[in-house]
């Protein structure tokens, strides 16, 4: 179990209010866990602003308070059995408030969309006792919304991914989460275990689960952003600093760093890895206080 400042909170309760706020909280320090976490390269952090001209640590704080509630809210109905329509609704409500406490930036589209339908899953299965290990949560989403996530994929692509997803043939948020979150059960989460059980403390086993992701996934925002060469850089680049040893090489930091200010001077940002790894922490979490 990972012990630190990273807060990773146990969750185990009966009663469906106090269940559904305790799911709310994880989620929101699984947010706040990523983006104090550096470095990451060509992301918002502490550090710096990445890539990015309009957005810093502040926009991203004033988006998670304005998100406080939702992931709460979210989660509880999906204790109370909500069907897609109602869980849309509560998403596009939350991205409202959001784009309002922002001044219009996008700094959590993907997590209101992504952790928002496993906080629903965890609402639903905690309320009935199920448990969380596993694709536990996964198989949720696709079983009771994966169809209609994929329906509504086809009505209304307007996001930057969507439109990668449409140039380039790419897989998308949508189906990733249709499908259960495969890239987040097979390759994140079994990430972040291994790197702790071999030894690593929470700011390096993220670290190196977010390479471990930024060498696999098929992010649409690099692909918008840098197009398929800039998908390549990054995705060679996180390989070789994995084969080198990741964090349990003694100089781990300043190879990220160089990563980071090369990221920078060609204006890629790995938003759906950060996306992935802020989900991670969130199932982790989860999963280490419910059986």
């Amino acid at each position: 179990m990972i012990r630190s400042n990273v807060a990773f909170t146990p969750v185990r309760t009966e009663v469906a209010g106090p269940l559904a706020a305790l799911v709310g909280r994880t989620a929101v320090r699984a947010l706040y866990a990523e983006l104090a976490l550096h470095p990451k390269p060509g992301l918002v952090s502490p550090l710096d602003s990445g890539s990015h001209d309009d957005m810093d640590m502040a926009t991203f704080l004033r988006s998670l308070f304005a998100l406080r509630g939702y992931f709460r809210t979210i989660a509880a109905a999906g204790a109370a059995e909500a069907d897609f329509t109602t869980l849309r609704d509560l998403g596009i409500a939350a991205e409202r408030r959001m784009l309002a406490a922002t001044g219009g930036i996008n700094t959590h589209r993907g997590a209101v969309f992504g952790i928002g339908f496993l906080a629903a899953a965890a609402g639903w299965r905690m309320r009935r006792g199920l448990p969380l290990r596993g694709a536990a949560l996964g198989g949720t989403v696709a079983d009771l919304w994966g169809a209609d996530i994929l329906a509504a994929a086809s009505q209304n692509p307007v996001s930057h991914g969507a439109r990668a997803v449409q140039r380039y043939g790419a897989r998308g948020a949508r189906q990733e989460a249709a499908e259960g979150f495969p890239t987040l059960f097979t390759l994140a989460l079994p990430s972040l275990d291994r790197t702790l059980t071999d030894g690593a403390d929470p700011e390096r086993a993220l670290v190196q689960t977010l390479f471990t992701l930024m060498a696999e996934l098929e992010d649409t925002n690099l692909l918008h952003r840098g197009g398929p060469a800039g998908l390549s850089f990054v995705r060679g680049e996180a390989r070789r600093f994995l084969d080198r040893g990741g964090v349990f090489r003694t100089d781990w930091r300043a190879d990220a760093l160089a990563l980071h200010h090369a990221c920078i001077a060609r204006r890629l940002s790995p938003g759906g890895s950060a996306d992935m790894l802020a989900a991670a922490h969130f199932v982790h979490a989860l999963q280490e206080g419910w059986a």
